[in-house]
């Protein structure tokens, strides 16, 4: 009878640390700096974008929303820029609305190239 008892006793133990260690790693991953900064580097990208696209561009509105920018022309919505490595870096469509990907903060004439051919 004691034997069945140290063995649950054990297995308690056992299952306490495993525990603690899932919560302990848990916690480490969740606050990690690194998804932060992955997290900035997209937004600075968009509003380096969002600046060049105000600067060069002044007849296009610019909506800054979470993951893109959502250009319009006199109320007409034109393009959707995304910045985003994991995808393609390329052109395709939502509606009627182009959705326009880069991999970083495009260049005055890759913007001027494609919003010319989104209109």
């Amino acid at each position: 009878m004691i034997d069945g008892i140290w063995w649950l006793v054990i297995l308690f133990a056992v299952i306490a640390i495993l525990w603690f260690i899932a919560k302990s790693r848990g916690v480490k991953t969740s606050k990690k700096s690194g998804n932060q900064s992955k997290k900035t580097t997209s937004n600075d990208a968009l509003h380096k974008t969002s600046a060049l696209l105000k600067q060069y561009f002044p007849d296009y509105n610019v909506a800054r929303k979470v993951n893109h920018l959502l250009i319009s022309k006199q109320g007409k919505k034109v393009a959707m820029i995304t910045i985003d490595k994991k995808i393609a870096a390329s052109q395709r469509r939502l509606g009627d609305v182009p959705v326009i990907n880069y991999h970083r903060v495009p260049s005055r004439a890759q913007l001027t190239a494609n919003l010319q051919e989104a209109e």
